[in-house]
């Protein structure tokens, strides 16, 4: 019967800790106006794609979204918007670094330059 009872034991505290280490995760579509073209979308998949806690990553290049979905517990979605940032892309709320932006290929500065408004000029 202790026999029994240990086992017992031992199978619920195996199934209490296997419940404990249950990772959650987290989901958000980020505002990413300037990611227009495929050289871009790849560029933001693979280097988000990479970033520590990051399940999945789809760039949306007609509504300019980009879907992250990631662990709660190794990331947050701060951290991902400015590693989107540091790639040289507005993330939302965070502009784009302006090293990393001006790194960027001709074809991807050229999707921010034509959405600025061009200057008034005074004669």
């Amino acid at each position: 019967m202790r026999l029994v009872s240990l086992i017992f034991l031992a199978i619920s505290c195996m199934a209490g800790s296997a419940f404990a280490q249950i990772k959650t995760t987290d989901k958000a579509v980020i505002k990413t106006p300037y990611v227009q073209c495929d050289n871009c979308k790849e560029k933001v998949e693979f280097f988000i794609g990479h970033e520590a806690g990051v399940t999945s990553v789809n760039v949306n290049i007609r509504k300019h979204t980009t879907t992250v979905t990631w662990l709660t517990d190794r990331t947050t979605l701060e951290n991902i918007k400015t590693a989107i940032a540091n790639l040289g892309f507005d993330a939302d709320d965070i502009e784009a670094e302006e090293f990393a932006y001006k790194r960027l290929p001709k074809e991807c500065k050229m999707h921010k330059q034509a959405s600025k408004p061009l200057p008034i000029k005074n004669n």
